[in-house]
């Protein structure tokens, strides 16, 4: 086998669609490209956004102000009642709460409410608390532990 001989397989090449030749090419006159109009033209490009001259969605819809909600910091809620799951003494941490699966997520970190009533003595570690939950764990004489 030599160079010259080489042929590609039947079929795995087509040939390009030629258009604008003559009236019995069957693609002659406008090239498959209809009558007239902005997509008719030689080099034209809309880009998706483009109305027709209207004025565009996005230069219609007011852009004011600013927000800080990306910036938010978010907590994982817990409320007291949920600490009497606990046995007396045990020091609750972020990472406790979440082999235990009391927090599924602890986002910017955790927050303890005063909702509910403890009966247990504990000591608990967290970023944030209220200040009913800090006085319901220390009148029992336990300790609320900010990190």
């Amino acid at each position: 086998m030599k160079l010259h001989e080489l042929n590609n397989h039947p079929g795995s090449t087509k040939r390009r669609k030629i258009v604008g030749r003559g009236p019995g090419s069957g693609r002659g006159k406008t090239s498959g490209r209809g009558e007239k109009g902005q997509k008719a033209r030689s080099g034209a490009s809309i880009p998706v956004y483009f109305e027709g001259g209207q004025n565009p969605l996005y230069k219609r819809i007011p852009r004011r102000g600013f927000s800080n909600k990306r910036f938010e910091t978010k907590y994982a809620v817990i409320n007291v009642e949920d600490f009497n799951k606990f046995e007396d003494g045990t020091v609750i941490t972020p990472e406790l709460l979440k082999e235990t699966g009391l927090v599924k997520k602890s986002l910017s970190g955790i927050k303890v409410l005063g909702n509910g009533e403890l009966k247990k003595k504990i000591t608990v570690k967290a970023n944030v608390f209220t200040n009913t939950a800090i006085n319901k764990i220390e009148s029992i004489g336990g300790k609320a532990e900010v990190i």
